[in-house]
């Protein structure tokens, strides 16, 4: 297999062969696993929880053994892309148990975002991992791009706010940093870790907390993954709630960017 960046596409791995384009572009079967993150101009970051996550989901579902998840994750950092942004995806495919690679180009990045407020019940069925439930997800989105939002809440049969259909949801009350109980169905966020860690290091305060939607009126809320980093919510659709001034988004989205660093080789 060649080590120059491989084209836009759908790509499938297997040991000794590497990387070859998928004959099927448009594969069915269901993913057991998948995780994505940004790569802007060769620089990415926390690469290595991304690998730690996705090899820890594939652990959970019976995949590929430890080494062959070793040279996958080798093999797909030698060839992403070095130049423009891109949104890779690496996925385990239900069956075959087959490793792939989907390279497609990065969406435009946001600094805020519009909220769907109406409050989504949970859809997921396995909502602590990546990969069974985004087609789902991908249906709650449009859902909310037809009542003029973005991105949606999900929500627990109580009420209490979860995450939204592609980022983990955190808000600020007075200086403390709140974010739903772990205990609850959540996705353990890459980025969102990265924000309570520093928020840790600089002496500010985290809390758990569960609160509904009508409870984040007026509070600094963010969403926060990946592709995007941190996105402020600045408008609430469907329900009359109050947006604050945005005052700590701005300088953690620059700290965030600031974490960005060079692939490695692979």
């Amino acid at each position: 297999m060649t080590r120059t960046a491989v084209a836009e596409g759908l790509w499938t791995w297997a040991p000794g062969r590497g990387l070859a384009p998928a004959a099927d572009q448009a594969p069915g079967g269901r993913l057991l696993v998948a995780d994505s993150w940004l790569v802007r101009e060769g620089r990415v970051r926390a690469h290595d929880r991304h690998r730690e996550r996705f090899a820890r989901a594939c652990g959970d579902c019976g995949g590929p053994d430890p080494r062959r998840l070793v040279a996958f994750w080798r093999d797909v950092t030698a060839v992403l892309p070095r130049t423009g942004a891109w949104f890779p995806r690496v996925e385990l495919a239900a069956g075959s148990l087959e490793l792939r690679l989907l390279v497609r180009p990065a969406p435009p990045l946001g600094t805020g975002v519009r909220l769907w407020a109406a409050g989504q019940s949970d859809p997921r069925t396995v909502p602590r991992r990546k990969g069974p439930d985004l087609d789902t997800l991908a249906r709650v989105r449009r859902r909310a791009a037809g009542e003029g939002a973005e991105e949606a809440v999900l929500i627990a049969p109580s009420g209490t706010v979860l995450e939204s259909a592609t980022a983990s949801v955190l808000w600020w009350e007075d200086d403390t940093l709140c974010l739903p109980p772990p205990r609850l169905p959540v996705l353990p966020g890459v980025t969102s870790a990265l924000v309570q860690e520093r928020a840790l290091r600089s002496g500010i305060r985290i809390a758990h907390r569960e609160r509904t939607v009508a409870e984040l009126d007026g509070r600094e809320v963010w969403l926060v993954n990946a592709l995007h980093g941190i996105r402020p919510v600045t408008n609430w659709v469907g329900r009359p709630m109050r947006v604050p001034p945005t005052q700590r988004a701005g300088e953690w989205r620059n700290w965030l960017d600031g974490l960005m660093e060079p692939l490695p080789a692979g």
